[in-house]
């Protein structure tokens, strides 16, 4: 199937964090500090999806208190500690009632690939390791944590003929925002 049509069949983006949200740097400061550059771009792209239709779901083989913070201020369910990422899927797949088929997911390592083998739509960072972007029917023209979530979000509602108004519901709610603070 042509990856166009792949596109609009999406009904959720599940996605990696480290390696597809950020550039897969980890900085350990004193303490138990964990740092993570998460991309601006990527975040308003995930508002945008989660207020028109298009939940946003991560999953992760690690834990910290830096993706639940980033997670919580988009209103993304994460998903940490996702040793087993097709069990993970799967059990998105369950929450939301909707089949694997409706579901693109994005990676860039060796751990997503089980992911990215049941998903509707397999989606490779242009960073990501070769057996990834095989597996790929989709590969981003961004590297991970430079914008590759923002790159799918927007491949998909285009796809679905929802941008524009996507775009002005979102221009919508920062107005509404601006105007209660």
């Amino acid at each position: 199937m042509p990856v166009q049509q792949q596109f609009t069949r999406i009904k959720l983006l599940a996605c990696d964090v480290d390696g597809v949200l950020t550039d897969g740097t980890i900085i350990y400061g004193n303490g138990a500090v964990e740092l993570k550059a998460f991309n601006i771009k990527d975040g308003l792209a995930m508002k945008l999806a989660g207020w028109n239709a298009l939940p946003v779901v991560w999953i992760t083989g690690r834990c910290s208190e830096a993706v639940a913070r980033r997670a919580a201020e988009l209103d993304v369910h994460v998903q940490q500690g996702a040793g087993d990422k097709d069990a993970g899927l799967r059990a998105v797949a369950d929450i939301h009632g909707l089949s694997l088929d409706e579901i693109a997911y994005v990676g860039d390592d060796l751990n997503d690939l089980p992911a990215l083998r049941i998903a509707g739509l397999p989606v490779a960072v242009a960073d990501a390791v070769p057996e990834v972007i095989a597996t790929a029917a989709y590969v981003t023209t961004a590297p991970g944590g430079h914008g590759a979530i923002r790159e799918v979000i927007t491949a998909i509602l285009k796809a679905q003929g929802r941008w524009d108004e996507a775009v002005e519901v979102y221009l919508a709610r920062m107005r509404e925002a601006a105007v209660g603070q």
